[in-house]
């Protein structure tokens, strides 16, 4: 059985990070996610601890096969039981978006479970481009990450990976609403298609909340860095459909690859050209002061990071840095969190202490001064 720190290599870079594929200025990566259960379980939310364990156990078996390795294009796949491993990793795993912090907390929004509930999540390595959380809010929560615009390409694994468990397990379906989830949002297909932008553009010339009010005005949901009931970090925004039902995967597809994450690139793209053009002097001065600022401080808070990271990053992309790798700054937007931090550390940190060596990360990185 594995756990967080059995063989995985948490310090190397997860394939989302590598800041390469279509519309990578943006987009920093896309998922694709699709919710099932089991038939003759109850859903989560009123499943037993002892159900909960048998649903563990047969979704151990078929996820550690070597039919799931194969369709999830892996090396091997790891195996980790949260309820048995510290809350450090649970985070660090919240941190590489490989589970939700519900899934860390153990404890569903009804108020059921806690720390010791039975779950799990299964990674592919090296990538983690596949993850597969079970016993969160529905017992199979299966996604596929991977960096820049490629929902399409994403499909195609998660249904591969999809039919590699299905042929061993019993989902819940109905020959009229299709597949049964926990929440309503989700039957149908079960599937959630998401990207994470990148939009200081946007944030800079005041246009992100239009922006925000047109995407929920298309139903979607618009959430922050870590998704649901989590803010915006970075100038980084969730976005992703809110309903299954009714629509067909194709449907899905492309209306978010064709439709509306072409549109939002546009925007934000329009709106770095208009910096560039007319406020470039403002821009370039916010750009190396974020710079100046992550080579030289000695006390730096999470926040604060992701804020210096984003203006890097928007420098980077866009020229006026060419001393920093894009994918460089890309780790540190990972690194800087406080999981993250204290493992590369080796121990807790207290919050002074994580300001410290987060400044001496980011300038060891980054090639400040020491």
């Amino acid at each position: 059985m594995k756990h967080a720190g059995d063989g995985a290599t948490w310090d190397r870079g997860t394939e989302w990070l590598r800041g390469k594929g279509d519309a990578a200025d943006v987009v920093m990566s896309s998922r694709v996610r699709v919710a099932r259960n089991l038939a003759g379980f109850p859903f989560t939310t009123k499943a037993t601890h002892d159900d909960r364990v048998q649903i563990l156990d047969l979704c151990r078996r078929r996820v550690m096969g070597g039919e799931f390795q194969q369709a999830a294009g892996a090396e091997r796949v790891m195996w980790i039981d949260l309820h048995d491993v510290e809350e450090l990793e649970r985070e660090v795993l919240v941190e590489r978006h490989l589970i939700s912090r519900q899934h860390a907390r153990g404890r569903l929004a009804t108020g059921a479970g806690g720390a010791d509930a039975p779950r799990a999540v299964a990674v592919s390595l090296p990538d983690e481009r596949v993850a597969v959380m079970v016993n969160e809010e529905d017992q199979l929560r299966i996604q596929v990450i991977r960096s820049g615009l490629a929902l399409g390409e994403l499909l195609g694994e998660i249904d591969a990976v999809d039919d590699a468990l299905e042929g061993g397990l019993d989902y819940a379906f109905h020959p009229r609403f299709g597949y049964l989830t926990a929440c309503p949002t989700n039957v149908g297909t079960g599937i959630r298609f998401s990207v994470m932008l990148h939009l200081p553009g946007l944030k800079l010339t005041g246009e992100i909340e239009r922006v925000k009010r047109a995407a929920e005005d298309m139903s979607l949901a618009v959430r922050g860095f870590y998704g649901e009931g989590s803010e915006a970090a970075g100038d980084f925004y969730q976005v992703s459909n809110q309903t299954t039902l009714g629509k067909s995967e194709p449907v899905l597809l492309h209306e978010m690859q064709r439709e509306i994450v072409p549109r939002i690139v546009d925007y934000e793209r329009h709106a770095r050209r208009t910096m560039m053009d007319k406020r470039r002097r403002v821009l370039e001065d916010k750009v190396h002061r974020a710079l100046g600022v992550l080579r030289s401080a000695r006390l730096m808070r999470a926040g604060e990071a992701m804020g210096l990271l984003s203006h890097l990053r928007l420098g980077v992309v866009l020229g006026l840095i060419d001393d920093v790798d894009q994918h460089a700054v890309n780790e540190l937007m990972l690194l800087v969190h406080p999981a993250h931090l204290q493992r590369s550390v080796g121990r807790p940190l207290s919050q002074p202490e994580r300001r410290i060596e987060r400044a001496t990360l980011v300038r060891t990185r980054l090639g400040g001064d020491t």
